[in-house]
């Protein structure tokens, strides 16, 4: 038996790279999933076309939703996209849009989840468990991803100010701040100009990549998912408000100085 079981989870980007293993760990443990994002991949959970910057669309997934669970226990966050950018070379359109779909969407999303968040509150040991998706860019900043950097800030602040305001109805909220993984994400980062490469041989910026790491690694998926599942389980019971960095230790160091 999953420690999941019974439980009713909806993940947003869940054909992602990430979103995708989280799907797949949650279905191992037992919960009904739902994958929401704009195109299937065929992976776990079942797939629902979502645009989380349509209000109407969100207003009406939730609805449908309501008619077939009487709640929700795990609401996932993980949509998001990248702009690689200094504020100089960032356009107005591209600002509205990495805003619209990695904080405004997390907020659509969570608004309209809440009623059926509230009702497994009510009746779940641990509570309903929301499950932001930050960065360590957040924290500290790559070059070039000034707008990315700006959403993750944002994120972190709503993460803390939800888990605030809703706590007290049983909804635990949380933030998972990766580092790199290996997703189609980071490929596309050592591919554009925000890597430093400029098109240069990518085997090689994977490894420079690596070497920076104390583990001497970038993530996996799972890894996420990993993370992401226990604090979905009523293990994670007491914790609320928090951002939660897994990034092989990356930003535990002082990068000028490493030898």
């Amino acid at each position: 038996m999953g420690v999941l079981e019974g439980k009713t989870a909806f993940v947003t980007g869940g054909t992602g790279g990430i979103g995708s293993a989280i799907c797949e760990r949650f279905e191992r443990e037992g919960a009904d999933v739902i994958a929401a994002d704009l195109t299937e991949n065929g992976g776990s959970g079942t797939f629902h076309r979502y645009d989380v910057t349509d209000e109407n669309g969100v207003i009406d997934t939730f609805k449908e939703l309501e008619s077939k669970w009487a709640k929700l226990d795990i609401l996932v966050n993980a949509a998001g996209i990248e702009i690689e950018e200094t504020i100089e070379n960032t356009t107005l359109e591209q600002w509205n849009r990495i805003f619209a779909i990695n904080v405004t969407g997390m907020f659509l999303t969570s608004k309209y989840a809440l009623p059926l968040l509230r009702e497994a509150g009510k009746v779940s040991p641990a509570g309903a468990s929301v499950i932001n998706f930050g960065s360590y860019d957040g924290y500290i900043a790559d070059p070039g991803l000034a707008a990315y950097c700006a959403t993750k800030g944002a994120v972190h602040a709503l993460t803390r100010a939800m888990a605030c305001d809703h706590g007290p109805e049983g909804i635990r909220v949380n933030a998972i701040c990766p580092g790199y993984v290996d997703t189609p994400m980071l490929q596309s980062f050592f591919e554009g100009d925000g890597s430093g490469g400029d098109g240069g041989d990518i085997e090689t910026l994977q490894q420079a990549v690596r070497d920076v790491h104390p583990m001497r690694t970038y993530g996996k998926p799972a890894d996420i998912a990993n993370l992401v599942n226990w604090l979905a389980s009523d293990e994670a019971r007491y914790a609320a408000g928090q951002l939660w960095v897994i990034d092989g230790g990356l930003s535990a160091q002082v990068q000028q100085m490493k030898l």
